[in-house]
């Protein structure tokens, strides 16, 4: 029964953070909208030997704890990304800590990984019925050694993801953005790669989530992990902790990071030259600010082979994803692309 479209407009009444967890009961509850898969070939998409029905998923941080994928995914997403994940549960930060900036298309979040951690998401994602679920990682604010507890997180993890997305970007975790810095991010990649390899004897695809406030050697230092250790993606990108953008909203001023329509030109640059210093050798999800469908197919031109939406959805409800996936296939028909695929890191060449 999709009784979304009618409650939406009640939802956007509530504080962001209750309206959030009303959606997740109703969906954990039978009450979200349901689409067929994908028919449009244009759509369709193999990475990293799966078949992904459409290019347009859901980001994490909004089914956290692994309550709802199916039904997400029975919604019409082509993929799910849970999380994000810490070993161990915890509460996150204070409340309140969601805010909505309608003014601006836009939402700031300083949640901290509020999540259930590991055990009772391993024993959600043991409950699969299909379709591709992602599973984002992260370490419990009061961590004294990443490495470890993303290996731990990876290993555990590794015979139930489709991929795995190390979460090194999220301004709401101290010291966590640092871990981007080459020599962490080299030897962190490196000892979650070999949990990978003593855990299962194929082991998911590994991503690294990068935030947009990079200097132009932290971008280069990325790039050069990601192709020397192999990785097998990006996400490109986290939220933005940089307010010169003319915010108007009142709450323009609250802590935490930045999402939404004010972070679409500053991600999909950055998603660009990523593209380009990687020299299009491994797929990047593209995430931030995406509201119409040709904000995803820009993405998409800049070199993301996937995309994600969150902010968007939690704004303007659940008319937009099949707004989204209808747009995409008439821009791809447009410009006279057969695939998605072949769309992809188009406007570099």
């Amino acid at each position: 029964m999709d009784l979304s479209r009618a409650v939406f407009p009640l939802l956007r009444r509530l504080d962001p953070e209750r309206a959030h967890n009303l959606t997740i009961w109703a969906l954990r509850n039978g009450f979200g909208p349901e689409r067929e898969a994908e028919h449009d070939p244009r759509l369709h998409q193999s990475l990293w030997g799966l078949h992904f029905p459409n290019p347009v998923g859901i980001s994490a941080g909004f089914d956290k704890n692994a309550e709802v994928f199916d039904p997400l995914l029975r919604a019409g997403f082509g993929f799910v990304e849970v999380g994000t994940v810490t070993p161990r549960p915890q509460s996150g930060n204070p409340k309140p800590r969601l805010f909505r900036l309608r003014e601006d298309d836009a939402l700031i979040n300083r949640m901290g990984f509020n999540n259930d951690g590991l055990d009772p998401v391993i024993a959600r994602l043991s409950n699969r019925r299909g379709g591709v679920v992602g599973v984002n990682i992260g370490i419990n604010k009061d961590c004294t050694d990443a490495a470890r507890d993303y290996a731990l997180a990876a290993g555990r993890l590794a015979p139930l993801a489709d991929y795995l997305v190390v979460n090194v970007s999220s301004p709401n975790t101290p010291g966590l953005r640092a871990l981007q810095d080459k020599a962490a991010l080299q030897r962190l990649v490196h000892r979650v790669q070999i949990a990978l390899q003593d855990s299962v004897p194929k082991p998911p695809p590994l991503l690294v989530k990068i935030a947009p406030d990079l200097t132009d050697e932290d971008e280069q230092d990325i790039a050069d992990v990601a192709v020397t250790l192999k990785l097998q993606g990006l996400i490109v990108s986290n939220t933005t902790i940089d307010r010169d953008v003319g915010l108007t909203s009142p709450h323009g001023g609250e802590g935490g990071g930045l999402s939404g329509r004010p972070l679409f030109e500053r991600s999909t640059a950055l998603l660009g030259r990523m593209y380009r210093l990687t020299a299009g050798t491994l797929p990047i999800i593209g995430v931030g600010g995406i509201c119409t469908a040709q904000d995803a197919y820009a993405k998409i031109r800049a070199g993301a082979s996937l995309v994600q939406l969150y902010s968007a959805l939690a704004l303007h409800g659940p008319t937009l994803l099949p707004e989204i996936l209808d747009g995409l296939s008439a821009l791809l028909a447009a410009d006279g692309f057969e695939t998605v695929a072949d769309a992809v890191g188009s406007a570099h060449r």
